[in-house]
């Protein structure tokens, strides 16, 4: 049986929608999703037989441009001349939300600049499918795909080691190995985890300490997404009391508890505890 929503959309109004799609199990699609699809006059994808695919599942009978990395720029004239006529047009990429690490951006700019109506279609996405089952920060900074120069990873990264947040990264399978040794550099001390192939039958989750990852034997199969934890927090705390902390400690001492002395001067000054309970006895005798 296919799913309609309750509310037919009977006719879409003209622009550009974005729409979501799943990033491995079909029924993950939203209903409006499907509405939307369904009513669009042209659906522009990445791959045409991917695209295909859900397409067949839920009946869906649209006109399918390819639009992908290599001729989005071409399309853009074509596609444009199409919405300026009142035409509905969605995006859709093979995985996830179109213009997030995929080809998107380039329509979504040039119909801003024509005027055009944008809609966004929400859905599946591996970013926050993978920071929701971290149990890291819920901040999170998403970087996508590593650059293909060393050089320019390893800047992102010195850069991104700065970063007191979750960091989220995609990469392909045949790649993780060569960025181990980098994560292991500038993310040490941190917490990892590795998402793979989700929503699908295989799908697989690795959480291990940053500095425990040792590189895979074998070639891995999917797309990856990797969680990076933020920073560790560790403690700097000063093992000297100052003559002015000590000359306020000996006038409170006999005002007040020691426990209270202790956790003012710990949370306002930053100086361990274990210092100022031993300056309090001192003060009292």
């Amino acid at each position: 049986m296919i799913p309609h929503s309750d509310k037919k959309i009977n006719k879409l109004k003209p622009g550009l929608y974005v729409v979501s799609t799943p990033i491995g199990n079909l029924r993950d699609i939203s209903l409006r999703s499907l509405d939307i699809l369904r009513d669009s006059d042209i659906i522009l994808c990445e791959d045409t037989r991917l695209a295909q695919k859900i397409l067949n599942k839920y009946d869906i009978k649209a006109k399918l441009i390819s639009n992908h990395k290599f001729n989005e720029k071409r399309n853009l004239f074509k596609i444009v001349e199409i919405l300026k006529k009142k035409k509905s047009v969605s995006i859709i990429s093979d995985a996830g939300t179109p213009s997030i690490s995929d080809p998107g951006n380039l329509i979504v700019l040039e119909c801003i600049k024509n005027s055009i109506d944008i809609f966004p279609i929400p859905g599946p996405s591996a970013v926050t499918s993978a920071v929701s089952v971290s149990g890291f920060s819920e901040k999170y900074y998403f970087y996508g795909f590593f650059p293909e120069k060393q050089k320019n990873i390893k800047n992102d990264l010195e850069d991104l080691s700065k970063i007191d947040s979750s960091i989220v990264f995609f990469i392909s399978p045949n790649k993780i190995n060569k960025i181990i040794v980098h994560l292991k550099k500038y993310f040490a001390g941190r917490k990892i985890l590795i998402c793979r192939e989700m929503t699908k039958v295989y799908e697989e989750y690795t959480r291990c300490e940053i500095d425990e990852l040792e590189n895979y034997e074998s070639t891995l199969k999917g797309e990856i997404t990797i969680v990076v934890s933020g920073k560790k927090k560790t403690e700097n705390r000063s093992n000297n009391l100052e003559e002015s902390d000590k000359k306020k400690i000996r006038s409170m001492i006999n005002k007040n508890s020691v426990k209270d002395i202790v956790n003012m001067f710990h949370k306002e000054k930053n100086i361990s505890k274990k210092k100022i309970y031993d300056f309090c006895i001192e003060a009292k005798k």
